[in-house]
């Protein structure tokens, strides 16, 4: 049986398609370069004003120690603004932090060091 002119290239043409192996298919998925994973650090930290005092939790879900602390900054000039003493926060581990302003607190944050 002899095949017409416009059918035999087109019957190779899938015949060497289906011949190729998959990567070099014209529909093959590009495997996308691996993103490196970020460093996974850092304890969630929650604070509550009281007042003149202040409270923070920190709870560490990761496996590296994170040094946390607890700076305060009072709202009154003559007040004095205080930096906690570092806390290590191990893995899976939860520290309370605290400190007080004579009158009204400004702002708090709760600062992170590798050890």
């Amino acid at each position: 049986m002899r095949l017409s002119r416009s059918l035999a290239p087109a019957t190779v043409a899938v015949a060497l398609l289906l011949t190729l192996p998959h990567e070099a298919s014209p529909h093959a998925r590009v495997a996308a370069p691996k993103a490196e994973q970020p460093d996974l650090f850092g304890a969630a930290c929650y604070s509550r004003v009281t007042g003149s005092r202040v409270t923070a939790y920190c709870h560490n879900p990761y496996p590296d120690v994170d040094r946390v602390r607890l700076h305060i900054e009072c709202a009154r000039w003559w007040d004095v603004d205080s930096d906690g003493a570092p806390v290590e926060a191990g893995p899976a581990q939860t520290v309370r932090l605290d400190g007080r302003c004579w009158k009204e607190v400004r702002s708090v944050w709760v600062s992170h060091q590798k050890r």
